[in-house]
């Protein structure tokens, strides 16, 4: 009972009386358009007035018709749309105080005084810099005459929430702003099409990205393709660095690699702070190795296109938590990214360390530099740029095990190589743990993973295959290759695998030795983990094909689409999906549902339709109900929908499992794959006795997961109270609370808990420690 008095319900919030606005300022990045759908349509859900502000803050100065109230209908068909619909611009007069003034006078004529912001680090000092004068402001305008008294005191603060909306990922506070997936998106998609051509005709490209001040697109773009060398800002080279830099190439080259690919920054400096440009590289490369190299600038592509499913999602979650924030505080924050949880932090703390880190650049103070971005940078440069050649005596096995999942291959290749730098001798198993028994096991070197990262499926060969049915077989192949450690790279039979393993110690002294999980499943069904790798790429899939989809329909008046997503039990991607692709219902089997609940469903989207939304999406997940099939979902919309709407189904099927895997996945499996190997480094070393490996403790056999903030290492064994082994799925999912997100968006009363939602904090707080820039990760 304690806890539900400690919940908190947002329908016991009311928006009535209040008026928001929201504007897009500054560079537009992909995810702008549903941060402002996420907006409107809460803010109109909880009763309040919202206005849009076109064209940033000169729309707000000039006023007129750039400030428009918003209905429920004026932003759908918005949530795929890159750029911004309703504009953004650089503003000189808002710089000004008489613009501000203009601007003041314009929001007060409305009512205004809540205002949502979705920009950089610019437009949010703007917005703070307005918000510490609008009570001077409303004096003056009450001294000129343009507003009374009553008006001044009724319309006395100005509150502001930001939202960050940047490709470059520039912004300190957040892990992720909103169009920074989505710009790495179009970066992978140019450098995977021209690693094909540069393989045909063994040339070195040179890739210059966005980023004139943080290098972040470069770095992770460098991971996510397998790049030679990467130049950022943040950290310049070493002197001497075009002779390394050659050196490395060469090497590369003489491995048998057919091409090579460097990515630079466009705010790329030397020690010196001097700019190393795309064209200087390509000449560098030309003349110390005579290699046919091409330059490639990327430009403005990286901020078109439509938004990422990761974007989508980000920015439809933070919009509602904007408009929470107005209804709750009168805090001046900014709403952030934290690993999987979303946070409030002042605006002016996150916008000041924003700006000490280009101090620190100006200054020369590039380790400081790269400690003020954060957690993300430092890790990247270690992987990506490599280590020294450690020495051991370990053989560490890695294989993957379940259905294949993209990423897969970007985890092998990160573990293959940080094992080889820790001096392990590396061994790959084909086929799982079917293929261990057979003693399909080879030594696998660093040249063999190269160009791994962009690759779909598991190139290592995957089965379901459980170790128990074949485990005299396994402990012979472990003795046979000296096996010292175990990293299992897969889904839910990935963890009942590991479950069989420490089971199998008691009697088989093989299995007493570090063991790994990494959770890699489309279906995200594994317990101990808020993400798996594969679940990202297979959410694009899925949001593309409802894109396309509902496109079909342009031409066609009132139709509505019934979609079947994969997953088995787990209701994840049908229900975060339905999210980013803007669905009306998503029937999943962790929330029951029946004849009742299919025809209030129906009876919604006849009363849509008599709107001037015309189109209607339904997804379900493909063991949510084995009564209610997906066929018969359809057959009762087209029989209810008669005369208002006709109906279509598709079912996805494996497409979500196939192509190449997403920037998310490719960064998130070798970041953690990398983690894990840094584990198994440190337990060989603890539970090395006499010439033997002896690791039978809880906390030998773990899954490393992302939970809420951070990655955490949890012993498998305590997984087992936290699992529904019968439907294969975790007993409690955080994603579940996301689904009266997509309720409200789509104007279903429901129930939303308010009280996990983001508390404001201080951002010195989450300032890494140098000492503590990996473990972080």
């Amino acid at each position: 009972m304690a806890q539900t008095d400690n919940k908190k319900f947002f329908e016991n919030l009311t928006g009535a009386g209040k008026a928001i606005a929201v504007l897009t300022s500054g560079g537009d990045a992909q995810g702008m358009n549903a941060a402002v759908r996420a907006v409107v349509r809460m803010g109109i859900y909880v009763g309040a007035k919202v206005y849009f502000v076109h064209e940033g803050y000169q729309g707000m100065v000039d006023g007129g018709d750039n400030i428009k109230e918003a209905t429920w209908e004026s932003v759908s068909s918005m949530l795929q749309m890159g750029g911004t619909v309703i504009g953004s611009a650089r503003c000189k007069d808002f710089r000004t105080h008489e613009g501000r003034l203009k601007a003041a006078h314009n929001l007060v004529q409305r009512g205004i005084t809540n205002l949502c912001v979705i920009g950089g680090d610019g437009s949010l000092t703007g917005a703070n810099i307005f918000r510490e004068e609008w009570s001077g402001l409303l004096a003056e305008l009450v001294q000129q005459g343009l507003i009374d008294e009553e008006a001044a005191q009724k319309y006395s603060a100005l509150h502001i929430v930001g939202m960050v909306g940047s490709i470059d990922n520039d912004f300190c506070g957040t892990d992720m702003t909103i169009g920074t997936d989505s710009a790495l998106h179009r970066i992978i998609e140019v450098v995977d099409a021209i690693m094909t051509t540069a393989q045909s005709h063994q040339r070195t490209f040179v890739l210059e990205v966005m980023g004139r001040h943080c290098g972040y697109l470069a770095l992770v773009s460098a991971l996510a393709c397998g790049a030679d060398w990467v130049l950022i800002p943040e950290m310049p080279p070493e002197d001497g660095w075009e002779e390394k830099m050659c050196q490395k190439l060469s090497a590369t080259r003489s491995r048998g690699s057919r091409l090579n690919i460097i990515i630079v920054a466009e705010g790329a400096i030397d020690r010196n702070n001097k700019a190393i440009t795309s064209e200087h590289v390509k000449n560098l490369v030309v003349q110390r190795l005579g290699f046919d190299t091409r330059v490639t600038i990327l430009g403005h592509v990286q901020r078109g296109g439509t938004p990422s499913a990761f974007d989508r999602l980000l920015a439809s979650r933070m919009g509602v938590e904007a408009v929470l924030v107005l209804l709750e505080t009168t805090a001046n924050c900014v709403v952030s990214l934290c690993g999987n949880q979303s946070v409030q932090l002042p605006l002016m703390e996150c916008v000041q360390m924003t700006q000490e880190v280009q101090k620190a650049m100006d200054e020369k103070r590039f380790e400081e530099a790269v400690r003020l971005r954060g957690r993300c940078v430092s890790y990247v440069l270690f992987v990506t740029c490599g280590v020294a050649i450690g020495v051991s005596d370990f053989n560490v096995a890695v294989l993957n095990v379940g259905a294949p999942a993209a990423g897969m291959n970007a985890a092998v290749r990160s573990a293959v190589r940080v094992g080889i730098s820790e001096g392990h001798k590396m061994f790959a198993v084909n086929d799982g743990f079917e293929g261990f028994s057979k003693g399909q096991i080879r030594e696998i070197k660093w040249a063999d993973v190269g160009g791994w990262t962009g690759q779909g499926g598991s190139l290592l060969g995957t089965k379901r295959t459980l170790p128990a049915k074949h485990i005299d077989k396994i402990a012979e192949q472990m003795r046979k290759y000296n096996i010292n450690a175990l990293l299992v790279i897969g889904g839910f039979e990935a963890l009942e695998c590991l479950l069989q393993l420490c089971e199998a110690r008691s009697s088989y002294e093989e299995f007493c030795i570090p063991l790994c999980m990494l959770p890699a499943t489309i279906s995200n069904n594994v317990p101990g983990t808020d993400l798996s790798i594969g679940a990202d790429t297979a959410l694009d899939a899925i949001v593309e094909t409802c894109d396309h989809i509902k496109q079909s329909a342009s031409g066609t008046k009132h139709r509505v689409f019934i979609i079947e997503t994969m997953g088995g039990y787990c209701g994840y991607l049908a229900s975060v999906g339905g999210l980013a692709a803007g669905a009306d219902a998503a029937y999943i089997f962790e929330e029951p549902f029946d004849i009742r609940d299919l025809q209030s469903n129906v009876e919604h989207l006849t009363e849509k339709m008599k709107t001037s939304i015309q189109r209607g999406l339904v997804l379900r997940n493909e063991n949510s109900n084995e009564n209610y099939t997906t066929d018969f979902i359809y057959q009762l919309y087209s029989e209810e929908g008669k005369g208002v709407f006709d109906c279509r189904k598709n079912v996805l099927g494996h497409m979500q499992q196939g192509g190449a895997p997403s920037p998310f996945d490719r960064n998130f499996g070798t970041k953690i794959a990398a983690k894990a190997m840094q584990w198994i480094t440190k337990k060989l070393n603890e539970s090395y006795r006499k010439g033997r490996v002896f690791a039978n403790t809880e906390d030998s056999a773990c899954l490393l997961g992302m939970r809420r903030r951070a990655m955490v290492f949890q012993p498998v064994v305590q997984l087992k109270d936290k699992t529904d082994f019968v439907h294969r799925i975790p007993k409690e999912q955080w994603w579940l609370k996301l689904r009266p997100l997509m309720k409200i968006l789509a104007k279903y009363k429901t129930s939303y808990d308010v009280s996990d939602s983001g508390q404001l904090e201080h951002v010195v707080l989450n300032r890494p420690k140098e000492s503590e820039a990996m473990a972080a990760i």
